[in-house]
């Protein structure tokens, strides 16, 4: 497939600090650039809005930007500066801005930044009543001063805002206590109010590993599936899901026996995405002792028990950054894989809610850096959104007619 509705900026990126090493991936970091426009990016989210309007929020040179594009990303508006936090902005492997907006048009902006040198970072939001053509005033969305990081945000069908994040407030107050607690938190929020007020945050999971992103989608019945690297005991970080709504979060259920010991931050999560019938799928990285590498698993019984773990690529290939996304029983999964010299986008596509899969074939190369693969739908319309050096923003329509 060609690259298809793209739009190209050739310029270097911005470098990323040193949280943003990870266990097990290889593709090249962005070089040094000093603009923060989206050439200078590291990382860009996409989100379509009702009327077909793409938002793209990005990262760099220590800027939060957002963009519109009416053309499917062939072009896109003046760039809105939202945030300014230079080098304290978080642009680790595993950190992005997350952008999302409601059936009305108000847009919601998510995105971390460090307080101090020991990677003790906030959460700011950010809200846009006109489409996203202007921002108000970033905010912190706690009031908890220990840490929060990683953003993740869904919008529910009834318009509410799910917002999940790592939190270290537990962790920080073992410390006042004497104790050494290591990871974080999974925590959770939600709001009714297009994001001018959020529920008290509620805590999922006491113990979750603190530099991975979380996994988030919708469910049939409009509650919130999770996916994140856990802490089970004795210091094994493998994966667990729950179901969130606003009545609780479902208990923990673990994805597979991967049986990872680790203290260190592999700084790579998971991805989740449940179908029409309630179909958990999910992938991950794990460097376990039971297995290593990316890994697909699904769930028919809302994660009460989930599939023998199938590898994604070849067992001896550099495998990384998966992302999977549902429509009604058709599921889409996306990954890299870097061969010593460029990293490839491949694809799989199943029409039969995971049952079976086509092969994989590859969407889109780049020999420099490559933001992570993310997949993104406009109604039926599914499109991989990927950023890279070489060739720029790109979205590519995976299923047009």
């Amino acid at each position: 497939m060609g690259v298809l509705g793209s739009v190209a900026f050739n310029s270097a990126f911005a470098q990323m600090d040193h949280s943003s090493h990870m266990m097990g991936a290889s593709s090249s970091k962005p070089t040094a650039c000093t603009g923060s426009g989206l050439d200078c990016a590291n990382a860009a989210t996409p989100f379509f809005m009702a009327d077909g309007k793409l938002l793209l929020a990005w990262t760099g040179g220590g800027v939060v930007s957002v963009a519109q594009s009416m053309d499917k990303g062939k072009t896109f508006s003046t760039p809105v500066v939202v945030a300014e936090h230079g080098k304290s902005l978080d642009t680790g492997a595993d950190a992005r801005a997350q952008i999302v907006a409601d059936k009305t048009g108000n847009v919601l902006l998510a995105y971390a930044f460090f307080k101090d040198s020991n990677w003790n970072a906030q959460i700011n939001i950010a809200r846009s009543f006109d489409g996203g053509k202007t921002f108000s005033q970033p905010q912190s969305l706690v009031k908890d001063s220990s840490s929060q990081r990683f953003p993740s945000v869904v919008i529910r069908p009834d318009n509410s805002i799910f917002i999940a994040w790592i939190d270290k407030r537990l962790v920080a107050d073992a410390k006042k206590s004497g104790q050494q607690r290591l990871g974080g938190s999974i925590a959770y929020s939600f709001s009714n109010d297009g994001g001018n007020s959020f529920t008290p945050e509620l805590i999922a999971n006491e113990a979750s590993c603190e530099c991975c992103r979380i996994g988030a989608s919708l469910d049939p019945q409009g509650g919130v599936g999770i996916i994140y690297r856990a802490i089970f005991p004795g210091g094994i970080r493998d994966h667990a899901t729950q179901i969130i709504t606003p009545m609780g979060a479902s208990k923990t259920q673990r994805v597979a026996r991967d049986e990872w010991k680790t203290d260190a931050c592999p700084h790579h999560g998971p991805t989740i995405a449940i179908s029409s019938s309630g179909k958990i799928h999910v992938a991950w990285f794990t460097q376990g002792s039971a297995r290593s590498g990316v890994f697909y698993a699904s769930s028919s019984n809302q994660g009460e028990a989930y599939s023998k773990p199938q590898r994604i690529g070849a067992e001896n290939a550099n495998v990384s950054r998966p992302y999977l996304l549902a429509i009604d029983q058709s599921v889409w999964l996306v990954w890299k894989e870097f061969d010593g010299a460029k990293t490839s986008v491949y694809l799989k596509q199943s029409l039969d809610d995971g049952k079976s899969w086509s092969p994989p074939k590859v969407i889109s190369a780049t020999t420099g850096y490559g933001d992570h693969p993310l997949l993104v739908s406009h109604g039926k319309e599914v499109y991989l959104s990927w950023l890279t050096r070489e060739n720029g923003y790109q979205l590519i329509p995976l299923n047009s007619k």
